[in-house]
């Protein structure tokens, strides 16, 4: 018999009146902001990281590494553990982990305080982040409204991530590095005391037990896998150091596999991925990840650079691209209800592969409108059109009670789809470089990475094309601008 690590019984939960859904979707975007923001927030302050604490430069590298392992590696847990033990309690112990994590991260006098920080935030991150749209999608009926609601997320999520560089900039030119970390500690206790006002338990039916040997097998495999992405940089695709640690990922995976066939109450029910829309979106995110994720990392590497941007100027000139991704994914609501999710999705990554190809033409005098600002929002406002629908479709089509389970999937795709692109652009623009550090020679990289990138894209729109099924236009029906709440398991 497969051993389980069981819950204990369920517990009354007394109805009370169930808040405006607003504050409920207001409160699960705003922990998902601090999840994203905190991907790249870190990355200008990385310099003054150094200074301040000695560390090597392998250390610093994993300042950045640290946390987004540990976020990918416990992301398919986090969402199963909300789905059996509570989403509001998954969220809430996420969320007081991050929080206490970034206190103990920016108080940090040693680097491997800070590194050690930096993996708790990315535990609590990956608790976080699954609860944070199941949550939405459990208060907000499935049609327009949940539409919209994803779109606010969708839209939130994207400006974390974009205003990680001016955020990290400003904090770090003006109070400090470890402001960089300290600010998420009254942000966090500021949207943990909403959370537990506003937000209602839900969770799954059924025996709430985990299944213990698979959440371990699948938090190593994915862990191991984003581990030897993470060392292509470094080391190459051909050294034992990247070899290694994928091959034993894919070994680790391939165990998982075996255990969740043969397990009676397994953590990931093989037979989801039967729903077509789910593993559709799921590939297509994975895919679209990883042509797209780089685009900040490279933009603010070419103003820097190349251009001569100061930390702050990058982050500002990038300013029109954030609102880019928050209007394509506010738009993209409207549009799947007269031509369908996956027509719009088709639309916002083709848009995102042409704005791509145009950064491809950057110069090493370029001008800030042609060079950044309009391909930059050309990029965004497509990668906004595309990941509400994707995120729309990936949600519906599964069971009530593998909610928590799919956002997860939702999350992890997304994460190492983007740890794995930026690894293998990283890798393209270094060797277009050809170790050149001059304008010219950093530009060839960057323009070489963004053609990969165009090429990346228009795979996953192939892969949406001809795998996602044709869907019904969603419904016109009238309806408040959330819907109306609703819970699996009755309210907090």
């Amino acid at each position: 018999m497969t051993p389980m690590l069981e819950a204990p019984a369920d517990t009354a939960i007394a109805r009370t009146a169930a808040p405006p859904t607003w504050l409920v979707v207001a409160a699960a975007c705003a922990g998902q902001f601090l999840v994203v923001l905190d991907v790249s927030v870190v990355n200008v302050a990385l310099p003054s990281m150094r200074a301040d604490l000695g560390l090597s430069a392998t250390g610093l590298q994993w300042v950045v590494n640290a946390y987004s392992i540990a976020f990918a590696g416990f992301m398919l847990l986090g969402g199963r553990a909300g789905d059996l033990f509570g989403r509001k309690r998954m969220f809430l112990v996420g969320l007081g982990l991050f929080t206490l994590a970034s206190l103990a991260g920016g108080l940090a006098q040693e680097g491997w305080q800070l590194l050690a920080a930096r993996a708790v935030q990315g535990l609590g991150a990956a608790v976080l982040a699954p609860s944070t749209l199941t949550i939405l999608t459990s208060a907000v009926p499935e049609g327009p409204a949940r539409a919209r609601a994803i779109a606010t997320w969708t839209a939130v999520g994207a400006g974390g991530g974009a205003a990680g560089g001016l955020v990290g900039g400003v904090l770090t030119e003006s109070l400090g590095w470890r402001w960089v970390l300290l600010i998420n500690v009254p942000l966090g206790a500021l949207v943990l005391a909403a959370a537990a006002r506003w937000i209602r338990e839900s969770r799954a039916g059924g025996e709430r037990r985990l299944d213990l040997p698979g959440a371990l097998l699948v938090t190593a495999g994915t862990a191991t896998l984003a581990y030897g992405v993470v060392q292509t940089e470094a080391e190459g695709w051909g050294a034992a150091a990247t070899l290694v640690p994928l091959g034993a990922a894919l070994a680790l995976i391939a165990a998982f596999l075996v255990v969740e066939a043969r397990t009676r109450v397994p953590l990931m029910p093989l037979g989801l991925f039967r729903v077509r829309s789910v593993a559709a979106a799921n590939a297509t995110m994975f895919v679209c990840g990883m042509g797209s994720f780089a685009m900040w990392f490279f933009m603010t590497l070419y103003a820097q650079n190349v251009l001569g941007y100061t930390p702050v100027e990058s982050g500002i000139a990038l300013v029109p691209s954030s609102l880019a991704v928050v209007a394509g994914s506010k738009i993209a609501p409207s549009l799947m209800r007269r031509v369908g999710a996956r027509n719009v999705a088709m639309a916002g990554v083709l848009i995102t592969a042409a704005g791509f190809a145009w950064q491809s033409t950057m110069t090493a005098h370029g001008q800030y409108v042609t060079a950044i600002m309009l391909p930059g929002m050309a990029m965004m406002a497509g990668a906004g059109l595309a990941m509400t629908p994707l995120a729309s479709l990936a949600t519906s089509g599964a069971a009530p009670g593998d909610a928590g389970l799919v956002s997860g999937l939702v999350n992890t795709s997304r994460t190492l789809g983007g740890s794995l692109g930026l690894a293998i652009l990283s890798t393209v623009a270094a060797s277009r470089s050809a170790g050149g550090a001059g304008p010219e020679d950093l530009t060839r990289g960057y323009a070489a990475a963004f053609q990969w990138g165009t090429g990346i894209l228009l795979v996953a729109a192939l892969v949406l094309l001809t795998w996602m099924p044709r869907t019904r236009k969603l419904s016109l029906r009238k309806s408040s601008p959330w819907g109306s709440p609703r819970t699996e398991s009755g309210g907090a």
